[in-house]
């Protein structure tokens, strides 16, 4: 199939139908990417409740830590797997590969007998997840013009928002709508759902050609070639924003349903709310809280696009290390009111969520067509690694709390302001891309 740009052919954004296709298949697969990844988030205190005696505060939370870590470990792992085998065997079957198994994984988190079991099927479904997003990126990146790059890798990462709007609308659905009377088993069928992007993954396998640029390419990638004296620089400059980024954004996310949660406990003991009437209260308040997040992040996500092409990478980076460490720092500083305190996750949304929106392009534009997948996966996935010990942190802070444990997350969170202003010091180690030829 014919992927050149022709003037006939052009569609909004410069972008043939081709191209549109292979971007909404990217889209896809990043989304529900991000969809199954995050489904354990909204359904975390119910299932793990479910899952570990005795029932307290502190061991949910703990255990929420660590199926979180579990996560991160097993995406770095997949990410950086799937990334070589997406420059041995190609873009598009390692896509498609990738969503079979993360979709498999998180259904079979539906049967879950115990904890155990739960974290071995997140740890598989982890595998695929990590493995996604080089693969989708990279098939965007070499089958689009050069000079819509920026937003077709931005417009790409607008599926992270669409995926976890996805996850808590399936989770408000069944917890609230179909099965509210079941919390202790409502879960299980949130899961189930995880089995969407399988039917999406078979459906496209059919249309999505490999990129011209790697069907060209003979070379074999070698992970050591990463650290070669030639190639270093770029390495290092991709794995830098990674980990700040990464760190910075895990360690929010994956407890802003714990934050939501506990913020709706203390207001309904307040008011002598019955049992039924909390838990409404925390899942109404657990979507208020990811509503301002994930529309911050979109929003946040699409300024990249100008920030990127008008000011350059370097700068688009330092704006939003800076303004990160100022939302963390407000956000967290003392407790607000909680309406104000939920509507704080737009400005972090906005920057430490909305700064992910560059890696679809960014990490691309540094490695050649033989290391394409490599490099932008093992950059990102590092950082995932990395990432472990934030949820593994709040885990550790958590443990043996009598009462609420929020005042020690937000302990963290607070100093967690400091990690995007490790990047402004390291901003010379990054290299500036804009307008930069993709490389064969």
């Amino acid at each position: 199939m014919n992927t050149t740009l022709t003037p006939k052919s052009r569609d909004v954004l410069g972008l043939n139908r081709y191209q549109w296709l292979v971007l909404f298949a990217a889209w896809l697969g990043w989304g529900f990417d991000v969809f199954d990844g995050f489904l354990f988030n909204y359904v975390a205190p119910n299932c793990v409740t479910a899952l570990v005696h005795p029932h307290n505060k502190g061991a949910i939370i703990v255990w929420t830590g660590y199926a979180t870590a579990l996560l991160l470990f097993g995406w770095a792992v997949g990410g950086i797997i799937f990334g070589k085998i997406g420059d041995k065997i190609g873009r598009k079957k390692t896509l498609l590969l990738t969503m079979i198994v993360y979709g498999f994984g998180t259904a079979a988190c539906a049967l879950a007998p115990n904890i155990w079991a739960l974290l071995v099927f997140r740890f598989i479904s982890s595998l695929g997840i990590g493995g996604e997003w080089a693969a989708g990126a990279s098939i965007v990146a070499e089958v689009v013009p050069e000079k819509r790059r920026v937003e077709a890798g931005a417009l790409l990462y607008t599926s992270a928002p669409f995926g976890l709007f996805l996850a808590m609308g399936v989770n408000y659905l069944i917890s609230q709508v179909w099965m509210h009377q079941h919390s202790d088993t409502s879960w299980r069928f949130v899961f189930a759902f995880g089995l969407l992007p399988v039917i999406v993954a078979l459906t496209l396998r059919a249309y999505v050609k490999e990129p011209e640029r790697w069907v060209n390419t003979e070379a074999k990638p070698r992970l050591s070639e990463l650290f070669a004296p030639e190639t270093l620089r770029l390495t290092v400059s991709g794995l830098i924003p990674a980990v700040i980024v990464l760190l910075t954004w895990w360690t929010c996310n994956a407890f802003i349903q714990v934050i939501a949660s506990q913020l709706a406990n203390q207001f309904a003991h307040s008011l002598h709310f019955s049992p039924g009437e909390t838990l409404s209260l925390q899942e109404r308040w657990k979507t208020i809280a990811s509503l301002y997040f994930n529309v911050g992040g979109l929003i946040g996500t699409l300024l990249t696009i100008p920030a990127a092409k008008c000011l350059g990478r370097k700068p688009m980076f330092l704006i939003y290390f800076v303004l990160s460490s100022a939302s963390l720092f407000v956000a967290f500083n003392h407790f607000w009111q909680p309406m104000i305190q939920l509507a704080l996750f737009f400005p972090i949304g906005l920057t430490v969520f909305g700064v992910f929106g560059s890696f679809t392009f960014y990490l691309p534009e540094l490695f050649p067509t033989r290391l394409r997948c490599t490099g932008s996966g093992f950059c990102y996935n590092v950082g995932r690694l990395v990432t472990v010990a934030g949820p593994l942190l709040i885990a550790r802070v958590s443990s043996g709390v009598v009462g609420s444990p929020l005042p020690r997350i937000f302990h963290v969170l607070f100093l967690l302001g400091c990690v995007p202003l490790i990047g402004v010091v390291l901003m010379p180690l990054i290299r500036e891309t804009k307008g930069r030829v993709l490389a064969d």
